[in-house]
Order: C-alpha cells, then sequence, then structure tokens
C-alpha cells in the first residue's frame, strides 16, 4: 500500500504515478488520491492516472491479472472535461483491450461533442476499426476516411496503411490500390499492406501477379515483403514459385526468414514432395533458431509427414512439448494419407485426451485414414458422434469421405440413404465415392444413377466414363460401351495421361 502522507497532495501523486510499475500499484495510488479527495479536484490528475494505466497497456507483463475495461471508464468518467488528449488515452486503452465497437462509440461521442481529432486520435479509431466483423468493416472504414479528410489526417503515413489494411480485409482491394496510388511518399509498410492486401484476395491469377509487381517495385523490402509473397504463393497453390521466391531471398537478401517465410516454404516442400529442399530448410532451423515455434514444428511435422518421413515427423511431433490443433492434424493427416489409419486414430484419440478440441479437418484425416484402413466401424463411430460429441458440423467433405468409405466397402446402400439424409446437396467427391463403389461391385443401376449426377454438375473427368465403361462392360452390355467411347468423343473429354516426377541433379 502506499503512505497515506505521499498522497496528500497532487505533486505528490504526480511523483508516484511516474514510479508506477503494475497495475496493483496503480489502483493503491488511485485509491489513495480518491480518500483525499484528488480525483474530483483535479481532472489532470485523473487525466495522469489514465495516461498511467494506458502506458501499463503496453506492457501485458505488468498487467496481472488483465484490466477491465470498466476500469478505463470509470477513470474517464471522472474527468470534467476531457481533452483531445484524454479521449486518445481511452481509445488507446480500449484499442489495446480489444473492444473496438466501444472505440467507434467513443469516437462518435467525441465527434458530438465537438471535440476536434489530432494525429493520434486516427490511428486508434482504424485499428480499432480493421477489427470489426467483416460485414462493418468496409461502410466504417469508409465513413473514418471521410473524417481523416476532413481533418486533413489523410497525409498521415499510418492513417493511409491502416486504411489500406481495412479496405483489403473487407475485399474493397480496388479502393486499397487508389488509396495506394494517391500517397505521394508510400513507405515499407504502405508497400507491404497492399501486397497483403493483394495475397489475401488471392482470388484470381491477376491479383497475385499484381502483388508480385508491387514487390519488384519496392525501393527495399523487410522480412515481411518477402513472407507476405511467399504466403501468397504457397496459399494459392504456386508452390514452385514459393521455393523459387525463398531460394532468391537466401541469396540476395541479407535478412533471415521468419517463421512466415519459412513455414511457407516447408509448405510448398510438403505439396512438392521436395523432402530434400524441406530438409535444408530445416538444417537452417536447427543452424538459426535455439527455440523452434509451435508454427515452425508445424511445419516441419506436416513436410516430413507428406513427403513419407511418417518416422521423423511421428519423432518431432512426440519430441515436441509445443502442440496446437493445427500439429496434431498435420500428424493425423500425414498418417491418413500414407494409410496408417490405425495411427491416426490413435493420435486422435491422444488429442482428445489432452484437452484440444477437434475440429473438421482433425474429423476428416480420421475418416480419410479409416478409408485407407478400410476400418468401416470406426469411421461410422467416429463421423456419428461428430456434432454430438466433438461439437463439429458435418460439411460436404465429411459426407465425401463416408460415401468413398462405405462405397470401397461394398455398403452401396448405406451410402446412399446416407446422402438421401444429408440434409444438402452432394457434390463430385460424394457421387465420386458412389460410383467408385459402384465400379468395385458392379451395381450398374446406382452407378448409372451416381454418374447421371455428375454429368449434371458437368463434371468432365474421363474417370467416370471409365467407370461406367467397365461397369458395362462387366455386365455384358457391349452397346452401352461402345455409347460411353462416343459420348467421350462427343464431349471431348481426354483420358487422364499417368505422370510421374523425379529431381535430376537437384533440378
Amino acid at each position: 500500500m502506499v503512505p497515506a502522507p505521499l498522497c496528500e497532495s497532487k505533486h505528490a501523486i504526480l511523483r508516484l504515478l511516474k514510479q508506477c510499475k503494475s497495475l496493483k500499484h496503480l489502483q493503491c495510488i488511485h485509491a489513495q488520491a480518491t480518500i483525499h479527495g484528488l480525483t474530483f479536484t483535479s481532472s489532470s490528475a485523473i487525466t495522469k492516472l489514465l495516461f498511467t494505466f494506458t502506458s501499463l497497456l503496453s506492457n501485458p507483463s505488468l498487467l496481472s491479472p488483465p484490466p477491465s475495461i470498466h476500469y478505463a471508464l470509470s477513470l474517464f468518467h471522472s474527468i470534467s472535461s476531457p481533452s483531445t488528449f484524454a479521449f486518445n488515452l481511452l481509445l488507446r486503452s480500449l484499442t489495446f483491450l480489444s473492444s473496438p465497437s466501444q472505440s467507434l462509440l467513443l469516437f462518435l461521442r467525441m465527434r458530438r461533442l465537438s471535440i476536434p481529432p489530432d494525429s493520434h486520435t486516427f490511428p486508434f479509431v482504424l485499428t480499432a476499426c480493421s477489427r470489426l466483423a467483416a460485414t462493418a468493416v468496409f461502410p466504417i472504414g469508409r465513413g473514418l476516411h471521410s473524417q481523416a479528410l476532413k481533418f486533413g489526417f489523410i497525409s498521415d503515413v499510418f492513417v493511409v496503411n491502416t486504411l489500406i489494411t481495412i479496405y483489403s480485409s473487407s475485399n474493397s482491394i480496388s479502393y486499397a490500390r487508389r488509396l495506394f496510388d494517391e500517397t505521394p511518399h508510400p513507405d515499407i509498410v504502405t508497400y507491404n499492406s497492399m501486397i497483403h492486401g493483394y495475397v489475401k484476395a488471392r482470388d484470381n491469377d491477376l491479383n497475385l501477379v499484381l502483388a508480385r509487381k508491387l514487390f519488384d517495385e519496392m525501393p527495399a523490402r523487410d522480412v515481411i515483403s518477402w513472407g507476405a509473397l511467399l504466403a501468397g504463393y504457397s496459399q494459392s497453390g504456386r508452390f514452385n514459385q514459393a521455393l523459387e521466391l525463398f531460394d532468391r531471398m537466401m541469396i540476395e537478401s541479407a535478412l533471415e526468414p521468419d517463421d512466415v517465410a519459412l513455414v511457407s516454404a516447408l509448405s510448398a516442400c510438403a505439396n512438392l514432395g521436395a523432402l530434400d529442399c524441406g530438409e535444408r530448410i530445416h538444417e537452417y532451423i536447427k543452424r538459426k533458431r535455439s527455440k523452434l515455434s509451435v508454427y515452425l514444428i508445424t511445419g516441419l511435422v506436416d513436410m516430413y509427414a507428406k513427403c513419407g518421413c511418417i518416422r521423423i515427423a511421428r519423432e518431432m511431433f512426440d519430441e515436441s512439448p509445443l502442440r496446437n490443433l493445427f500439429t496434431w492434424n498435420a500428424m493425423i493427416i500425414g498418417l491418413a494419407m500414407h494409410g496408417h489409419g490405425e495411427l491416426s486414430m490413435e493420435y486422435f484419440n491422444k488429442m482428445i485426451m489432452s484437452g484440444v478440441k477437434p475440429d473438421g479437418v482433425s474429423i476428416l484425416g480420421v475418416l480419410v485414414g479409416c478409408s485407407h484402413a478400410g476400418l468401416v466401424s470406426t469411421a461410422c463411430k467416429v463421423f456419428d458422434e461428430m456434432e454430438c460429441v466433438y461439437g463439429v458440423k458435418r460439411e460436404v467433405k465429411h459426407y465425401g469421405c463416408m460415401a468413398d468409405l462405405l462405397g470401397r466397402a461394398g455398403m452401396i446402400k448405406e451410402a446412399m440413404e446416407m446422402i438421401a439424409e444429408m440434409g444438402m446437396e452432394g457434390d463430385e467427391y460424394v457421387w465420386g465415392g458412389v460410383l467408385g463403389g459402384c465400379r468395385i461391385y458392379g451395381d450398374v443401376e446406382v452407378g448409372e444413377f451416381a454418374a447421371k449426377r455428375l454429368w449434371e454438375m458437368k463434371v468432365k473427368d474421363s474417370g467416370v466414363y471409365s467407370a461406367m465403361a467397365n461397369m458395362y462392360a462387366g455386365a455384358r452390355r457391349w452397346g452401352d460401351v461402345a455409347k460411353m467411347r462416343d459420348l467421350m468423343s462427343h464431349e471431348k473429354v481426354m483420358k487422364n495421361a499417368g505422370s510421374s516426377s523425379i529431381l535430376v541433379d537437384n533440378c
């Protein structure tokens, strides 16, 4: 506790606030100041309390337990005539405390009281806006943009950068680019914000092309610039381009890649099956990182598992003290992909026992593993318990996996009953699973029905025609076999050619 005599004057409380090192200490000072009536006679003293509280927010380790919004609001409401500075302090507090809606309501109150915002106001309010739900970001962001224009702060580089982020996150990439082009002196953060916007809006090839063009035009790049474009390539399936960019970063740049860049490169290696490249990245990580983050561990487990090195993936996973849902999913899916259905189920059970709640990807991994291993009863049990036990909503991809599993097991009737009760339209994977089962067991009637549904979806896969031709041939319906071949020719469907790839001199 703070000795009472030390809090008997405004000057004494100000000296104590300068020495404040924790939230508990601040609250003790506040209590003593209240006892002596200072908080009711001095607005500046309360403003200083709020300033100290806001300063403590920048170091969360000093705030134990985490503060509530009510404490910041109670300090602010004790100020008789709050200034722009006081409003900014509370806006900062609310932003740090993840209360975006209250931040924006406070800004609205500030404008209704005709208290002018300054250069510090908009960064806080815009940051709060960027944390809103996606549907609210764009209209509120536009309103704040007009306010920034009105008060002459649109030239502030932080305001511009945050607005670009807001427009990008609300799928308004054209607004973001227009703002970028109107910025006379964009800094490296401005470029990064725009590149990140293009990467997030990767709904077509053009956005990634524009991101790369902007990246190449940058006068200087930091590790975030490289990481953003790497993530864009990796997440959009351009794995070769991701590895080419990573190699360029390692050769041309003096910067060390951060976790985003490393995980993006590992993901590209995993999807390409480029084990040698993945091992080189792992060696680099071991040289440069004394301690691995959970993101790097997950990336390494995923890479080794997808490249077929299940033993190494398991060793890394089992020896790691850091695991999150994505780490568990990487291990479960890696095992499932390589036919280790029972092991996949074992790790799923371990995940549940450790208190990690599964998601749709976890369940899908288990179902795929069971499908490859023929564990029909296990898969049916997990599928039945998805919603009632694990709280995971069934999606069409789960039905597709079950259709494939039941079809492989010859349970065509059960698969059709499940599809009838699923409450949503089956996609090509659902009906493809049924058709695959019909091809194996020669069920021509159900196979025709599944093929018809696939053709209605405009599926041009030659496998549908081949499956039907094989079934007709097995039933000695040679006329229908000929019809399938004629139909393939008429629809210009080409048979998928098998292919493989090898590395020659690491190329």
